[in-house]
């Protein structure tokens, strides 16, 4: 590629795992073209993602030094480190990372940065006078996102939560994206909660939107059309769709322990269960995910993190369930190699939260799925996947307390795995149709090819 058709590309992502990996899978697709990538992110990260970046002759990480902040615990740099009601007091750590990051453009002159939640980059862009141009990169479903815009908009009229979970309707014929009244609240609370540097969430993302030059989505029209082109009409700029971003598949191998225990079963037996790195389930809930595995009577290994206030994993588990389990059940605290997980040939089902990322992960892979959305673009995922695609199932949850039971845990497990029944065919056929649609390179190359060129017309 010529000089003068390589692009300069700055990555900006906010300060958790899913969306530093999802701002390097971009990297890595568009350095495999020849492009120059500088990627910000927190000094002490930068060893956890040096195994990502597959092209480092082309994509330079920037280390930053994320300022602290009082009520934060000391040497936090992203999410994985704190609870989730610390998210705001990070937010605003970021924040205080706009000199070095002003420093740094100065320095770098890219066509291009891509960012998320730093909601002030577009005008500190237009500030410096370069014609750098801004691109919100959103891992996170349109559907999602344009929701908790609505809601962050100011209002006369108390919240109603039978308005707000008929309001996804709006969006298209052919989806029907139901909340229930306790996912409804958790929205509208998420919308309208200070997030760093006394501004609410759904500001931030409002004025991150309306600010930037162009909006792109990890998605494709296939999978979200209807919302992509909803968004664009009403936010009145180009949006971009980057395509679905599928990651290269990894170079390592399984760790010998976990492969070892897994290549004790039957091929498409072996429930595995994940819940991303931000979810955290009370001891309650815990018990009862464990328990309906336990139900099903089927192998698993579920990686979880240890539930609040509570020491370590084992010591959360319900009594007598090691001694129950005898080798079938692995329950682990810690971080697992999970795309070489859902890749072994024993694992038959994913428990998964939903994660724009798992989900990515979990569509290349012949298990069947089962979703437990918890906060988020999370819950509108599930919806999509298990109502309008029907490509896994949902556990149920209450409607007001949101609350699952190990019976509602067993049902969707065996509702997948139980290849004669009509759900379980149904979501079988379903999966190998989206299956085959993303493992499709050359739809991945179409995408990005195109999405390289729109960028290219932003210049112009």
């Amino acid at each position: 590629m010529s000089d003068d058709q390589t692009l300069h590309i700055a990555m900006y992502p906010w300060f958790a795992m899913g969306h530093l990996t999802a701002f390097l899978h971009i990297s890595n697709k568009l350095a495999e073209r020849g492009h120059k990538i500088s990627f910000f992110l927190p000094l002490k990260t930068q060893s956890k993602l040096q195994h990502y970046n597959l092209r480092p002759h082309l994509i330079t990480f920037i280390p930053l030094n994320v300022p602290h902040v009082d009520g934060l615990p000391p040497g936090t740099e992203t999410t994985a480190d704190i609870p989730l009601s610390l998210g705001s007091l990070l937010a605003t750590a970021m924040d205080l990372t706009r000199p070095q990051i002003e420093q740094s453009l100065l320095k770098l002159k890219p066509d291009f940065v891509f960012f998320d939640f730093s909601y002030w980059l577009p005008a500190l862009l237009r500030e410096l006078g370069n014609n750098i141009k801004s691109v919100g990169y959103w891992v996170i479903n349109p559907a999602s996102v344009w929701y908790l815009l609505s809601l962050g908009l100011p209002r006369k009229m108390p919240f109603d939560e039978a308005d707000a979970a008929r309001s996804l309707l709006c969006f298209s014929s052919s989806f029907s994206i139901k909340l229930q009244t306790h996912e409804a609240r958790a929205y509208d609370a998420m919308a309208n909660k200070e997030f760093g540097s006394g501004l609410r969430f759904g500001k931030r993302i409002l004025t991150s939107f309306s600010d930037c030059d162009a909006i792109c989505f990890k998605t494709c029209r296939e999978f979200a059309g209807p919302f992509c082109n909803y968004f664009e009409i009403q936010m009145n700029k180009p949006v971009i769709l980057a395509g679905p971003v599928v990651p290269d598949p990894p170079s390592s191998q399984l760790e010998e322990k976990w492969a070892k225990w897994l290549g004790g079963f039957e091929p498409r037996t072996v429930i595995f269960c994940a819940l991303g790195s931000e979810y955290i389930l009370t001891k309650q809930r815990l018990q009862q995910l464990l328990l309906g595995f336990e139900l099903t009577g089927l192998p698993f290994f579920a990686a979880l993190k240890p539930p609040t206030r509570v020491e370590s994993i084992e010591s959360a588990l319900p009594e007598g369930f090691e001694m129950r389990l005898k080798g079938k059940g692995v329950v682990h605290g810690g971080w697992v190699q999970q795309p070489l997980i859902l890749k072994h040939p024993s694992v038959g089902c994913f428990v998964t939260h939903c994660g724009s990322g798992s989900l990515n992960e979990a569509l290349v892979n012949e298990c069947q799925l089962v979703f437990l959305p918890h906060v988020g673009d999370h819950v509108i995922n599930a919806r999509i996947m298990s109502g309008d695609l029907k490509a896994g199932v949902e556990v149920e949850k209450g409607d007001e307390d949101g609350l699952f039971t190990k019976e509602s845990v067993c049902k969707a497990v065996k509702a997948v795995m139980d290849a004669d029944s009509e759900v379980g065919k149904e979501v079988r056929t379903n999966h190998a149709k989206w299956r085959e649609f993303f493992s499709n390179k050359g739809l991945e190359s179409s995408y990005i090819d195109g999405f390289v060129q729109k960028l290219h017309e932003l210049l112009r």
